[in-house]
């Protein structure tokens, strides 16, 4: 199976050009989105049944600040997120087709026997517990753990958000959530989840802006 160096990527660019478009319309969509996702949250922000909430969560009744909602009231938040939700999910599809058939999950895709050893080195070394980077590869086993990561958040994400959105048609989904509750935890907790990696994915792209320009120009030929 080809690797990174191997014959079957030569000529290809670091980032070819569907996985930049991918990457950049996510970034639309994500966007739009989470606020209007939050616009809609509005309407009952608190997580658990009515008079009987989940003391675990320590937000009960406190909505988001005002400059994280896309909408303006819960109908346009609703109209904002099927609309673009739909978008997300052909993005999506488009994306996993070209990942597997042009063979980029070789050398993308995080596999524990190849991988884990060096994501739990990459992570000692930017805890700055480890003094030298694990040895370069085309990503390091950390971003391919990262990376792989957000797949599955995006389809648990889009999978939470039908089973909310159709809790009666499609309740064999919406009971392997838990319930419409256990759904709308789920679908929150992925937001939080998919907050916290672009945070992490800023912070690390920063510290590398030559990735910037890869992302815009698709970098250097294999």
């Amino acid at each position: 199976m080809p690797e990174t160096g191997d014959p079957a990527f030569k000529g290809r660019r670091e980032q070819p050009l569907p996985i930049r478009i991918v990457h950049w319309c996510n970034a639309v969509f994500l966007t739009l989105m989470a606020g209007s996702g939050l616009q809609i949250f509005l309407a009952y922000p608190s997580l658990g049944p009515r008079g009987a909430q989940y003391g675990w969560y320590p937000f009960q009744g406190k909505p988001t600040p005002a400059w994280t909602r896309i909408g303006g009231w819960l109908g346009g938040g609703r109209q904002w997120h099927f609309a673009i939700a739909w978008f997300f999910v052909l993005n999506g599809i488009f994306y996993l087709t070209y990942f597997f058939l042009s063979g980029e999950w070789r050398r993308r895709m995080f596999r524990p026997w190849r991988d884990a050893n060096g994501a739990f080195a990459q992570f000692l070394y930017y805890l700055r517990i480890r003094r030298t980077p694990p040895p370069e590869d085309f990503y390091n086993g950390l971003q391919r753990f990262a990376y792989t990561s957000v797949i599955i958040f995006g389809i648990v994400m889009v999978l939470s958000g039908l089973a909310i959105y159709k809790p009666v048609q499609l309740h064999f989904l919406t009971l392997l959530f838990g319930g419409y509750d256990g759904a709308r935890v789920v679908h929150l907790a992925g937001l939080c989840l998919f907050t916290m990696f672009v945070a992490a994915h800023l912070v690390l792209v920063s510290l590398h802006p030559r990735e910037i320009l890869n992302m815009i120009t698709g970098g250097p030929r294999e």
